[in-house]
């Protein structure tokens, strides 16, 4: 008998470059347009920000739309125009991966859980918190992709699997970036835009950050003990992680004065980053020259020639490769749209639906439409400074406080972050050898979960004025 060939999924790869495809294809058909842009200092740098009121049609035949042979070549600019996420990605990964390899990170872990001694699961908790954290008060995002390969071999080792692994840090930092409390990239930047005093309201924000992470820790953890009575129920079952290691193999690793070190140079860096950051407006230039540094002092504590830090670089970072294409692929996707100039129509037309929301769901719909927006300007500051000019006068409208629409700003920008193809979510998935499509079922109930928890939050700020 002639066996049936089960049908393939698609590579993620493929199913990101049909996004492309179809905006591609949107965009002959969605009107192009544009606002008006003003230039303001924003918390110490100078940004383009929209002009409420300013939107005009652009003729078609004044943009350049995308056609047969430009939705090839629209792969290679994307790539291009993504060069450098793509080099602070190989970046992140060849120095973590050479302080991975010095055995600091195994060792650390492998005290750790034997102190626990059977109570890992312990370690879900705090591990998201810490990375929530980092993503709720710094803002950090891209700054944790070295951390990827760790963790979701960390998943593997500790008995689960490696959607477990990458769901602690995906989640973990995504969600806190989501519940900002004091995050400069979202919050600061739009209440500075809407007009509303800088980092107010933080303590309901705080409550946020709680009833998200503490909805998500546990959705993790219910994920790893089914798995663990049942590991045939794992999403990835059958499915071997270029990151996976063995259990033993933190078990083999005593922890020294060495390894002491090696970490204390990772602690160092990351604090001085996070100040870099907030006090002195660095990015990914800056970034990727701390960590190269680091990686650098890490060799030398481990007692590696120059040679061999360079072999081991280049071999981690190579291990990047395919989330690196898939953040080309994916960035063409934004500049389709920004050829065409769709985007800015996006924006107006749903700005012009919001006008007409029920009063006692306008902060609701509000929500929906900053997450639409976000698959079209992934960009929580681009977001912020395109949005939040017509956002604030669209909230004094419909009755809904500036504070409020901040509030649906970060929710509808954060979460949303690791569910669009156009967003962080194809380039973590690329770092921790997941494929997108295992992840949607992976996260679709709690992206709906968290969704709904947005709309009673925002519901609730609404009711007592804030």
């Amino acid at each position: 008998m002639n066996k049936k060939k089960k049908l393939a999924m698609p590579d993620t790869l493929i199913i990101v470059a049909s996004v492309v495809l179809l905006v591609a294809i949107l965009a002959w058909i969605i009107p192009s347009g544009t606002y008006d842009y003003q230039q303001m200092d924003i918390n110490g740098r100078t940004r383009n920000v929209a002009i409420d009121g300013t939107y005009h049609i652009i003729d078609k035949s004044e943009v350049s739309t995308t056609g047969f042979l430009g939705f090839f070549s629209v792969l290679y600019r994307g790539c291009v125009e993504a060069a450098d996420v793509i080099f602070m990605i190989l970046c992140c990964c060849g120095t973590f991966g050479i302080v991975v390899k010095t055995g600091a990170f195994h060792a650390g872990i492998g005290t750790i859980l034997k102190k626990l001694k059977g109570k890992e699961i312990l370690l879900v908790p705090i591990i998201m918190m810490v990375f929530g954290l980092g993503g709720s008060v710094f803002g950090m995002a891209s700054e944790f992709y070295g951390f990827y390969p760790l963790i979701v071999g960390l998943g593997v080792a500790l008995a689960y699997d490696a959607m477990f692994g990458f769901a602690i840090i995906a989640v973990g930092e995504f969600v806190g970036f989501m519940g900002a409390t004091l995050n400069p990239y979202s919050v600061g930047i739009a209440q500075t835009i809407a007009g509303v005093e800088l980092y107010s309201g933080t303590w309901y924000r705080a409550i946020c950050f709680l009833v998200f992470m503490a909805i998500s820790i546990a959705y993790v953890m219910l994920y790893g003990r089914k798995i663990r009575k049942n590991p045939s129920a794992s999403v990835v079952l059958g499915e071997k992680n270029i990151h996976a290691f063995d259990r033993a193999e933190l078990d083999g690793y005593t922890f020294t004065k060495k390894d002491g070190l090696v970490l204390l140079d990772v602690l160092a860096v990351l604090v001085i980053l996070m100040i870099g950051l907030i006090k002195w407006g660095w990015d990914f230039p800056e970034l990727c020259g701390l960590f190269l540094l680091m990686s650098m002092i890490a060799a030398a504590i481990s007692g590696w020639s120059p040679n061999k830090w360079c072999k081991e670089f280049v071999d981690s970072a190579k291990t990047a490769l395919w989330g690196c294409l898939l953040t080309g692929v994916a960035k063409a996707i934004t500049v389709v749209m920004q050829d065409a100039q769709i985007m800015d129509t996006v924006i107006y037309a749903l700005s012009n639906l919001l006008k007409n929301a029920p009063h006692a769901l306008s902060a609701q719909f509000m929500l929906v439409v900053q997450t639409v927006i976000n698959f079209f300007i992934p960009s929580a500051t681009g977001q912020a400074s395109a949005t939040m000019p017509i956002m604030a006068q669209l909230a004094d409208i419909i009755g809904v406080s500036r504070q409020t629409a901040v509030l649906a700003f970060q929710f509808g920008d954060g979460l949303s972050n690791i569910f669009w193809p156009t967003a962080d979510i194809v380039i973590i998935c690329g770092l921790g050898g997941i494929s997108l499509q295992k992840w949607y079922k992976w996260f679709a109930p709690l992206f709906l979960i968290l969704f709904a928890s947005q709309a009673v939050l925002l519901g609730i700020a609404t009711a007592i004025g804030f």
